[in-house]
């Protein structure tokens, strides 16, 4: 028999793949330019970072020490690209356990200064630092002493000169092969906002528990919910004696419906559990008048009060079993079964 090669077929998203520019392709030309794209734009934060050793390394210090102390809230302000960007970052000022919000610098002064007061602090950006529209920001908080952060390419700038503080940006190459748009500048803004944000969390002690107060919704929030928020409890609980008999066990496992049931001992410390698979090992004809504590399955895995329901869900497919008692001081206190947390959503 002889093997014949045969081409691929050609399909639709193919047949868009025309050559350009002298026999290259639009894929080869499209991920040549993404390359260079993120080179240079590997190159502005290489050069942030190496800029950490000078001015811009204590400037940041000094920066998260005065919005840790702001008795107020990060205002944030800019104008266009720059704007953008302190609008995501105030986000993640406000989600991360540090109240902010952004203000437009045109609307700032139509109105909007008004929103500013002397307990906050505010961070403007501008890669410049020549935006005529700071200007009545920069006024005002000089006016009444509101602190005033910057971050600019230019200390030596409008805004830089009048800052408390300034986050001096290294001038590095824009990836828009004109120098016109901003991506390279506009990457490292945001890079030294999350270094804020990520900075300041941290001095804050911001927990998970806190972060889940903001993210309440979406699957960020479930995945955040505690086993406590999702468990069964109460009358809910398969809960039976360790010296009750299997036929009494049995009532119990079919009427609550987790395909187990807990073991307590005298004081309601969680021994064991009784499972199916249990139940399939010890068949035969005296299984309902055995008690629970001679077929149990010892020392079962348990999840504290504490546990993120996401924890539990991890630790119920590493241990392949479907159903997890909640115990605090070792007393079973609920129950949560692998459909509660999918049905939460927790991932």
């Amino acid at each position: 028999m002889r093997w014949v090669a045969v081409p691929p077929k050609k399909t639709a998203a193919m047949s868009h793949l025309k050559s350009i520019d002298g026999g290259k392709s639009v894929l080869s030309t499209t991920l040549e330019c993404v390359r260079r794209t993120l080179d240079v734009e590997s190159e502005g934060l290489a050069a942030l970072r190496a800029s950490l050793q000078d001015a811009l390394g204590p400037a940041l210090v000094a920066a998260v020490q005065r919005l840790k102390e702001a008795r107020g809230r990060v205002i944030v302000t800019g104008i266009g690209k720059s704007g953008h960007v302190g609008q995501k970052i105030a986000a993640t000022f406000a989600s991360t356990g540090t109240p902010s919000f952004f203000v437009h610098a045109t609307e700032a002064s139509h109105g909007d200064l008004g929103m500013i007061t002397a307990d906050d602090v505010i961070l403007a950006i501008s890669w410049s630092g020549e935006t005529t529209e700071l200007k009545s920001i920069i006024t005002y908080s000089r006016r009444f002493a509101v602190p005033l952060i910057s971050m600019t390419s230019n200390r030596d700038s409008a805004l830089g000169g009048q800052s408390d503080i300034v986050l001096e940006l290294p001038r590095a190459a824009e990836a828009c092969p004109h120098g016109l748009a901003p991506t390279t500048s506009t990457t490292m803004q945001l890079a030294i906002g999350d270094c804020l944000a990520v900075a300041l969390l941290e001095a804050k002690g911001f927990t998970a528990h806190d972060f889940k107060t903001f993210h309440p919704g979406g699957s960020l929030g479930a995945s955040l919910k505690y086993v406590t928020d999702v468990m069964h409890h109460g009358d809910a609980l398969p809960v039976v004696s360790g010296d009750e008999k299997m036929s009494e066990a049995l009532m119990v496992m079919t009427t609550k419906s987790f395909g187990c049931v807990g073991i307590v001992d005298g004081t309601g410390v969680l021994i064991g559990v009784v499972t199916d698979g249990d139940l399939r090992r010890h068949m035969g004809d005296d299984l309902l008048g055995t008690r629970t504590r001679d077929i149990m399955t010892k020392n079962p895995k348990t999840a504290p009060t504490t546990m993120l329901a996401s924890a539990a869900l991890e630790l119920i497919n590493a241990s392949r079993i479907t159903a997890l008692f909640v115990v605090e001081n070792d007393k079973p206190v609920g129950i949560v079964h692998v459909h509660d947390l999918l049905r939460a959503g927790i991932v």
